[in-house]
């Protein structure tokens, strides 16, 4: 295929690379000449380093650089172009004008694809005299790792023109996701379910932004935390994509923005890229600053409420186990001595509950059941809480069991549902709520997840791991103890959990029984 790309910035060259490298000739245009020098340049040592790196022979590197074609106007005539993907700067008007330039030079045959990663496709057709011929194509950088694109056809787009993409993404050795065109399309959308619950956490002071990075990574397996992850990408960026899709999805309450992040914005508060966001950066400071030691006595014995809770049940006895093969000593009576602290698994709800049964509050304690990634414990104080006895609670989880390796510890204000219960509910909502308003299949919405945002399963799998019945519990239970719709749960969860289907099954639609 002959492929024309239209701007040579940081993601047509990344195109240009992937499409010359799977054997296609690709046209690479720019308005700037230069541009078009110097992303050939930059092209060429990528590939050098893949033959260094023995990922590509020397005769595949030239043949693929021979396949780049520099092209000094990118409004040239092209009578045997057959596709042109834009990657100029994301701006409607600029996109319309080179497209239209575009409509005029090259044959009707041509089929068009924007990048645009947060413009409508269908108003940037809407620009052109035949609407039906352009579609996005939303690559990431960078693009020959990022090894996902979403295939987004517009309201008019011709119905064989996603298939002709998806065949073409494919062909190419990346995975091709077909998603509606609505706002965020599907990865940026489905990003928000984390961030946005972050700084959620975060306003409600239930912990500082480095132990909901620390517990979003060691108890959920995320690569980095959310506020680590804004900073990378820059605070600007990220706010304005997390408006940019709460108002087009008309103010919807899941996507709900922060009011901590314009004052922030403003102050140039951006991250890496301005040495300062959430952490410090440069001058010896790198992100988040170690962890507290752990300080308190951690021979005090332990009271563990046993609730008989479906969902805590089993953790229950694992943690007591856990503690025990350690040498802490599990009180068995009715009630806790006046020397234990007093420990509770709380799924959904707060440990505040416990405590209205006559529990004694300055020495009871939530501690989390979703099962750790890595070697973390978190604790979860109420306003209450004796600091003495949260301390020596915090020591006594850190013991360590079989292997000899403690665990880290943190320490959180008691909230509905903890820390990592509503980043994970948030995150499955999200996904949840792209599934059951059709925007994109289940195995895509995962596929895409996993592939582009890196987490460790995608939100419907994940909430799969957990189960409709118990996921559909703590969507309740955050319903309702807070009284935020943001956390009402979802029909696609409520569904599935009374109907007994996995959260990832597509089940059956209305289309399905008329043919």
């Amino acid at each position: 295929m002959r492929i024309r790309i239209v701007g040579a910035g940081a993601m047509g060259r990344g195109i240009a690379q992937w499409a010359a490298s799977a054997g296609h000739t690709v046209e690479l245009a720019d308005v700037r000449p230069e541009a078009v020098r110097e992303a050939l340049g930059f092209v060429a040592s990528m590939l050098d380093r893949a033959v260094a790196k023995g990922r590509m022979s020397a005769a595949d590197r030239e043949a693929s650089v021979a396949r780049l074609v520099p092209l000094a106007d990118p409004w040239a005539a092209g009578p045997d172009v057959e596709l042109v993907i834009e990657a100029v700067r994301e701006d409607l008007e600029t996109k319309a004008e080179v497209f239209g330039k575009l409509e005029r030079a090259l044959p009707a045959s041509a089929v068009f694809a924007t990048n645009t990663s947060s413009l409508s496709v269908t108003r940037i057709a809407a620009t052109l005299q035949d609407p039906t011929r352009l579609a996005g194509l939303h690559f990431f950088n960078p693009v020959p790792l990022m090894r996902i694109v979403e295939v987004v056809p517009g309201a008019a787009t011709r119905p064989e023109i996603p298939a002709l993409l998806t065949a073409l993404v494919e062909g190419c050795g990346h995975r091709a996701v077909t998603v509606a065109d609505t706002p965020g399309f599907l990865v940026n959308h489905a990003g928000r379910g984390l961030v946005t619950e972050a700084l959620a956490l975060l306003e409600e002071s239930v912990a500082e932004p480095a132990e909901i990075d620390r517990i979003a990574r060691d108890v959920l397996g995320l690569r980095m935390g959310p506020f680590e992850l804004m900073d990378l990408t820059g605070l600007d960026v990220t706010a304005a994509v997390i408006d940019s899709i709460w108002q087009g999805f008309r103010h919807e309450d899941r996507l709900r923005p922060s009011f901590l992040t314009p004052n922030r914005v403003a102050a140039g508060l951006h991250g890496r890229k301005t040495s300062r966001g959430w952490y410090a950066y440069g001058n010896g400071a790198s992100g988040p600053a170690p962890e507290s030691p752990v300080t308190g006595d951690g021979e005090r014995p332990v009271f563990l409420v046993r609730g008989g809770r479906r969902e805590t049940a089993a953790y229950e006895e694992e943690l007591a186990g856990a503690l025990e093969a350690a040498g802490v000593r599990i009180e068995r009576d009715a009630r806790p001595s006046a020397e234990a602290v007093v420990l509770v698994p709380v799924w959904g709800t707060a440990v505040s509950a416990a405590v209205a049964d006559g529990l004694p509050r300055e020495r009871t304690f939530g501690v989390e059941v979703l099962p750790a990634a890595g070697r973390r414990r978190v604790l979860a104080v109420t306003a209450a809480g004796d600091a003495t006895a949260a301390r020596d609670a915090r020591a006594v989880l850190a013991r360590a069991s079989g292997d000899g390796e403690p665990y880290a510890v943190s320490v959180v204000r008691d909230t509905a549902g903890s820390v990592a219960q509503r980043l994970l509910s948030s995150v499955v909502a999200v996904g949840c709520s792209i599934a059951e308003r059709s925007l994109a299949a289940p195995a895509d919405i995962d596929l895409a997840v996993t592939t582009g945002l890196g987490y460790p399963a995608g939100p419907l799998a994940w909430g799969e791991r957990v189960g409709a019945v118990r996921m559909l519990a703590l969507q309740r239970a955050l319903h309702a103890t807070t009284g935020d719709p943001r956390h009402r749960p979802t029909r696609w969860v409520t569904e599935r959990a009374a109907l007994g289907l996995a959260l990832t099954d597509p089940g059956t639609s209305p289309a399905d029984c008329l043919g």
